[in-house]
């Protein structure tokens, strides 16, 4: 069985638009040695995330946030800095101060005791440098034998190529799996056009009675 992540095990919500979170982080920076605005981080984030995103290939293209962060870093040090290992750092910082709510549903947590004699896996559009951590703060991670996220594969569903990564990692073919995930259009409706059976979570939730 494989499983989305957000909406569908994690409860949560980010807020990437607003200045406060990036004035926070610009006074962080300067104690690293990277002297940069608040403004100029904010423009700088978007704007390497989506010059990135034009340069690949793929219809549904991922970066890696703590390449970006560790770009940002690199062009604005002061002094001679470890940028991919400060890159990291700012991803998660960056993670923590635009995080309005995160919790996990409880719902999910009894459905994973449920099925955890199942082989289990996620596929995620999500960044592994937070989204991994974020499993872990609430006890999912080690449910899974296989975690996928898009950061991983660069590329984000509903592209198939994230679906057969996990797939192939838990040797199963298509029909032998089932898809548990909230979206219509980036899980249910993706999974089934590779020939794997879906589920949406409130769905799942009531099937297995928890």
């Amino acid at each position: 069985m494989l499983f989305d992540c957000y909406d569908t095990l994690l409860d949560i919500n980010v807020d990437e638009q607003s200045i406060e979170p990036y004035q926070a982080l610009s006074t962080w920076l300067a104690y690293q040695g990277v002297r940069i605005t608040p403004g100029g981080l904010r423009a700088g984030y978007r704007d390497r995330v989506r010059d990135e995103m034009r340069k690949s290939e793929r219809e549904h293209p991922e970066v890696r946030v703590e390449e970006i962060f560790a770009g940002i870093c690199l062009d604005h040090a002061v002094w001679p800095i470890d940028t991919r290992a400060l890159g990291v750092l700012l991803a998660r910082s960056f993670r923590a101060a635009t995080v309005r709510k995160l919790c996990a549903f409880p719902s999910s947590r009894r459905l994973l005791t449920v099925l955890s004699a199942y082989p289990l896996g996620i596929v995620s559009n999500g960044q592994r440098v937070f989204s991994e951590i974020e499993l872990r703060m609430f006890g999912f991670y080690p449910f899974f034998q296989t975690v996928v996220f898009s950061s991983d594969v660069g590329c984000k569903k509903p592209d198939e190529e994230i679906f057969l990564t996990a797939l192939a990692r838990m040797h199963l073919e298509p029909h032998q799996a089932l898809f548990i995930g909230d979206s219509q259009s980036n899980d249910l409706v993706p999974s089934r056009r590779l020939g794997m059976q879906a589920l949406h979570i409130d769905d799942a939730w009531s099937l297995f009675a928890v």
